[in-house]
């Protein structure tokens, strides 16, 4: 090891970053050289700003000549040719440095560019270098760095770089704003802060994005319960082929990869992705595409914020996580496409791109958890015990685990935590409905009964029949329970709809038609997709009353109305089929029904009229014998005779003898047949049926 090699060593050991060494030198011996030329003019004679004629003489001469007269004062002057040495041996030892030589690989710069931007860092490092750059261009308002500078310091021919330079597309440097000719060789440059910070201190994170861009903790990565082992172990298969491939194919630069993992929001994609990386042995940076490249900003500055984020990435070595990638203009990733060679997008729907020979794209779809995943991942997470809502509910990654923060605090606050899914659906849409009855209180012929205990058996055992005896893969469309309740109105069936719901520990949630509804085209598909999307997930049942107003038939298509409403149904009976949650529908015009989506129902129960023995149980029901506090209301009621003769439904009966209820009290006596009798005229004669005192005997 010679001398100056030791000399360049000690300085890539000092305080000051050596590639400011290196600048401090070589403007040393370039100033040696210019002083040469400048005491040329002062031979003439001439000084100030007067033009010499050996001045003119050298612009003009062959700039070979030049250069070759330059190099020649180096090698021959006492003080120059000390410089070179240290100049040589310090340029070796720079251009070694893991830094650079990760610029020159990674982000393919020229030797070119990267003297260019050393000189452009090495000013913002060192603000006193200005006025050596000024020096060095003759010129005391020119303390920028410039093409032409670099192109004398470094004795390389001058050369004009362009927008397509890799220095300026990964904004690493650019010329000045506001130039008139911004990519003159004389064009003043400045370097980007964040470039500076990581070659002067190893500052990772990118300012100009803020916090939109972050490192995730990979170290308890393997401590999280892996909720997607079937699509983890099928990401690294895809990554170890496709390494393989360009193994065998001896490519030098590698093929950028995209990994696309599509699932709903809060399914747990990003902590997938971490589980990968942490397989590799990578760090993986995330960058927050909703808060970074959000439509409020222009597409350049998207641009160049997409840009940075995977500049970051390259600079360290992470595989660049893309979080809520959806929604973005599609120009951006086209602009940035393979700037990562291994970049993840986690979306909720597929991202529309261009594609491209020389970028390789697998996508990855996350399935809905299922009850087991969700029961493992509460215990995971909680030693408490393990709600029912967690196991019913078809809850993401997130909101399981949001519920499990909060169990301590008791059940109500776990129950209001899985009810956020709610909370963020359409709430105009539905109303929740009270479901205050059991099955005792509730009168139906047999025949419906045992229909409606098969409905709740279903209902119950779906997710055991489905995921554990592995019936989903015959029924991959959907693994809801549908039901029609048709029949005249009173016949109890929104009363069976609360009597299940309750019986299931359900919520139940009545679908208002007059805001579904809407006569913009389009508009009805999106808002009953919403009312689909959250109630399956939230394991509520949905009640459809009057269900025959949007199921209705298809008609023959005479005009745009007819087609766009046929459009509807058509959506209607897709959603349907494929609907994961338990839905009932109501009508009391079975007949108006579509043919084809009765056929997609797994029940449709009849609700008649109750016969003689069905009304006698609801007179019972309506008219109780006492008051709580055990005090006697009725006074000779001929139950007989009220179901043989008043052939009234339920809800009639019901009515009747509430009405009957407020005569007795306001006339200050017990409940009896004259009460009751004239409560049921009332209800019949709403139906149109006019009863005579003389039409049954007291």
């Amino acid at each position: 090891m010679n001398t100056h090699e030791r000399e360049a060593i000690q300085l890539l050991r000092s305080t000051e970053p050596a590639f400011i060494t290196r600048i401090r030198l070589r403007a040393q011996r370039r100033i040696f050289w210019l002083r040469e030329l400048w005491m040329s003019n002062m031979a003439d004679g001439i000084q100030g700003l007067a033009i010499s004629h050996n001045e003119v003489d050298r612009i003009l001469a062959d700039p070979e000549q030049h250069s070759s007269a330059e190099t020649t004062f180096y090698a021959k002057n006492s003080n120059t040719r000390h410089l070179s040495d240290r100049i040589h041996s310090l340029d070796r030892a720079v251009v070694n440095e893991s830094a650079w030589v990760k610029l020159h690989r990674d982000f393919a710069l020229s030797s070119e560019e990267i003297d260019l931007l050393t000189l452009a860092v090495a000013v913002e490092v060192d603000p006193l270098l200005r006025r050596v750059y000024g020096y060095l261009q003759d010129d005391a308002t020119a303390g920028s760095p410039t093409p032409w500078l670099a192109a004398s310091l470094f004795q390389w021919p001058s050369r004009i770089f362009g927008p397509d330079a890799p220095l300026v597309r990964w904004r690493m440097a650019w010329p000045l704003e506001g130039l008139p000719n911004p990519w003159s060789i004389n064009a003043p440059w400045m370097a980007d802060p964040h470039i500076v910070a990581w070659l002067a201190q190893g500052q990772a994170l990118d300012p100009g994005v803020g916090m939109a861009v972050q490192f995730m903790d990979l170290c308890h990565s393997d401590d999280k319960l892996c909720l997607y082992p079937a699509q983890l172990a099928a990401m690294q298969n895809f990554i170890q082929t496709m390494e393989q491939e360009q193994t065998l194919a001896s490519t030098h630069q590698p093929v950028p990869i995209e990994i696309e993992l599509i699932g709903s929001e809060g399914a747990g994609k990003r902590t997938l992705a971490a589980q990968f990386c942490a397989q590799r042995g990578c760090s993986m940076l995330v960058a927050d595409a909703r808060l970074l490249l959000g439509s409020d900003v222009s597409l350049a500055v998207q641009v160049e914020r997409a840009t940075r984020a995977a500049r970051t990435a390259r600079l360290s070595n992470a595989v660049l996580y893309w979080h809520n990638a959806e929604g973005v203009d599609a120009r951006v990733w086209q602009t940035i496409q393979g700037y990562s060679d291994l970049s993840i997008f986690g979306t909720t729907s597929p991202i529309a791109q261009p594609k491209r020979n020389d970028v390789v794209r697998k996508t990855f779809r996350l399935p809905l958890l299922t009850q087991a995943v969700r029961i493992d991942l509460w215990r995971h997470l909680s030693d408490e015990p393990l709600p029912p809502q967690i196991a019913a509910w078809v809850l993401t990654a997130a909101e399981i685990v949001n519920a499990a923060r909060v169990a301590p605090a008791g059940d109500e606050a776990v129950v209001e935590a899985c009810r956020q899914v709610l909370y963020q659906g359409p709430s105009e849409l539905f109303t929740p409905l009270p479901c205050p009855f059991t099955w005792d209180d509730i009168i139906l012929s047999l025949e419906v009964r045992q229909h409606l205990a098969e409905l709740e058996g279903q209902a119950r055992l779906r997710w055991g029949v489905y995921e554990e005896w592995g019936f989903e893969r015959l029924f991959a469309l959907g693994r809801g329970t549908t039901a029609l309740f048709a029949g005249p109105s009173g016949t109890g069936k929104t009363m069976a709809a609360q009597v299940l719901a309750r019986s299931l520990s359900m919520d139940l949630y009545r679908v208002d038609l007059a805001s579904v509804m809407s006569k913009y085209i389009g508009e009805t598909e999106k808002r009953l997709k919403l009312i689909f999307d959250t109630c399956e997930r939230a394991n509520v049942m949905l009640f459809f009353d009057e269900a025959d107003a949007l199921f209705g038939q298809r008609t023959q298509v005479k005009d745009a109305h007819d087609r766009f409403a046929n459009i509807e149904i058509d959506y209607l009976l897709q959603r349907m089929e494929q609907f994961d949650g338990i839905a009932i529908l109501a009508t009391n015009r079975k007949g108006d029904m579509d043919s084809a989506f009765l056929r997609r129902l797994r029940f449709i129960i009849d609700f008649m009229q109750p016969g003689p023995a069905e009304r006698l149980a609801l007179w019972h029901l309506a008219l109780p014998r006492q008051t709580p506090g055990g005090e006697a209301l009725l006074d000779d009621i001929n139950w007989e005779l009220l179901a043989s003769r008043l052939t009234m439904t339920g809800a009639d009966i019901k009515a009747a003898g509430l009405g009957a209820a407020f005569l007795a009290r306001a006339e200050g006596k017990r409940i009896n047949m004259k009460h009751v009798l004239y409560a049921a005229r009332r209800e019949m004669a709403k139906q149109g049926i006019v009863l005579r005192s003389g039409d049954w005997e007291l």
